[in-house]
């Protein structure tokens, strides 16, 4: 017993007829009288009785007829809600973002989904890598796009990838105009960096422990995210270590550059989840785009500045 026999056994009781259940199914009448006798095989009694022209059902074929009918409308019921939930995925979805790649990365990411996914409606908030993964966490956002090197407890990483720091300067700084890498052992000795919280967020940046500390003997400014960074450089002359995205935003507003360093310094973004099981196709379909565009943007940025290893 199968579900074509069980279709041409309800089409011939609704229509009467063979020729009306093929017209109906779209098949020939021999198709649909084989069916019929490969169910009636199946099934061990007659279903239907020649009158006339047509055909009558037994009377044990009405009280099968029953329960295929229950079988089809509950499979109209699954067709019905499988529709809902397909309109359904509309939806809301909702991102935590760190704020290097809230301004030019996921606002790009975005913008392509919603071309193909009209529908979707986001929610998007920036907070810092450990406010994000505990929202993730608490399923409080859909994704998290957060920085730094696993592991991450109770989410799941998605994605991840590494691209490499560069140094923001002044564009009129004598180093400005030159091409290549610059040395931050070199640099420690005469130029004065941002730090963040009056440190470097070493096991991030992977950056040895002598040179973080010469560089923080020489700071006088401590800011709290590498945005108000780029800011400073700009503003006060001073140099900053910072991710690529950070550093593209800052050239796009003006009076910096970057130039890559030496030093092979490690910036990490992943995007998590509270678990795959809990995310709806959309989410799932946003975060294998958003990863894809990182890996084309990391793959520019390497190409820019050198350097990194991308992860899984």
């Amino acid at each position: 017993m199968n579900m074509r026999q069980l279709e041409a056994f309800r089409a011939t009781i609704r229509s009467g007829s063979i020729t009306g259940a093929a017209q109906v199914m779209h098949v020939s009448q021999p198709s649909v009288s084989r069916l019929i006798a490969d169910l009636e095989h199946s099934v061990g009694f007659p279903l239907f009785v020649r009158s006339g022209r047509g055909l009558v059902p037994t009377a044990e074929a009405r009280r099968f007829y029953a329960g295929v009918e229950d079988m089809f409308q509950g499979i109209d019921h699954l067709q019905e809600l499988a529709r809902a939930i397909r309109i359904s995925q509309g939806g809301t979805l909702s991102i935590g973002a760190i704020q290097s790649v809230s301004t030019i990365e996921l606002p790009m990411a975005v913008a392509r989904f919603q071309r193909d996914h009209p529908d979707i409606r986001f929610v998007i908030q920036t907070r810092n890598t450990p406010g994000l993964v505990e929202a993730v966490m608490l399923r409080q956002f859909d994704l998290g796009i957060v920085g730094r090197e696993p592991a991450y407890d109770g989410v799941e990483v998605l994605f991840q990838i590494a691209v490499p720091y560069a140094c923001l300067m002044p564009e009129d700084h004598p180093l400005a105009g030159e091409y290549g890498p610059v040395d931050l052992e070199e640099l420690a000795e005469r130029e004065t960096f941002v730090t963040f919280g009056g440190t470097y967020p070493d096991s991030m940046m992977s950056i040895d422990p002598c040179l973080a500390e010469r560089l923080r003997a020489r700071s006088r400014l401590s800011v709290v995210n590498m945005q108000l960074a780029a800011a400073l450089v700009r503003e006060a002359g001073v140099l900053a270590i910072t991710d690529p995205f950070t550093s593209e935003q800052a050239v796009r507003m003006g009076g910096v550059v970057f130039r890559p360093l030496r030093q092979q310094l490690t910036y990490f973004v992943s995007i998590i989840a509270a678990g795959r099981e809990h995310l709806t196709t959309p989410a799932q379909a946003f975060a294998e785009a958003f990863a894809r565009q990182l890996e084309d943007r990391a793959a520019r940025v390497r190409a820019l500045v050198g350097g990194s290893t991308s992860g899984p």
